[in-house]
């Protein structure tokens, strides 16, 4: 996508005037207005480009790694596990002598 306008082509932009031209102080406020919008569009998207290129060398770095088992798995969700297999194989044995 090419931006054919930019900050300073607004700023220097002249218009004509006609026998009913537009009122030039209201022009220039809201052409104003379009080149501060312009450059916080033009700032977002510096910021956004830094930002893909890094995601993707990021995502390219994890790619080379060697795949880990990462399952998410947490102690708390190993010791439930534990648990009930101990149930399972061990029965009511494990609560008779309680």
């Amino acid at each position: 996508m090419e931006i054919k306008l930019d900050s300073k082509t607004i700023l220097e932009k002249e218009f004509k005037t006609g026998m009913r031209g537009y009122n030039q102080e209201e022009v220039d406020l809201f052409l104003d207005q379009v080149i501060q919008d312009y450059e916080a569009f033009k700032k977002t998207i510096s910021e956004l480009r830094v930002e893909n290129e890094r995601l993707k060398e990021e995502l390219a770095s994890q790619q080379k790694r060697p795949a880990t088992q990462n399952t998410g798995t947490t102690n708390f969700d190993i010791l439930k596990r534990i648990s009930n297999l101990e149930k399972h194989v061990f029965g009511s044995k494990l609560y008779d002598h309680e």
